[in-house]
């Protein structure tokens, strides 16, 4: 099992989460984050342009098993790109075990229903 966290543009989002869906993931966490990185925004208030330094983003947090590893990762690269400097980044992070508290599955069982496999 491995978890894909991925910083992407808030303007992409929508994009994303389509994609995702498409390649069979249903469910993912995400927040809200600001980061600082080589992309800067300016933002005009009043007339006066202000540089930001703090970036906002979207963090997307999503446990895979093995398998669906590189469709998941691909479904990100192709819907949340842009290709300008600020696309964000992924990040895949080994996991030990998952339990699903409702039944006490671990492991793979744990990251999908039975029935739904393949």
């Amino acid at each position: 099992m491995k978890k894909i966290e991925a910083i992407i543009r808030k303007t992409k989002f929508d994009d994303v989460k389509e994609a995702l869906s498409k390649v069979g993931i249903d469910f993912f966490s995400f927040w809200e984050v600001r980061g600082i990185g080589r992309s800067r925004e300016e933002r005009a208030f009043r007339g006066i342009i202000y540089d930001t330094s703090a970036i906002e983003r979207i963090k997307i947090s999503i446990v895979v098993r093995d398998k669906n590893l590189k469709n998941t990762i691909n479904a990100i690269l192709e819907s949340g790109k842009t290709g300008a400097i600020g696309d964000g980044k992924i990040f895949v992070v080994d996991i030990e075990e998952s339990y699903r508290i409702r039944t006490g599955e671990k492991g793979d069982e744990a990251l999908f229903i039975k029935g739904e496999e393949e």
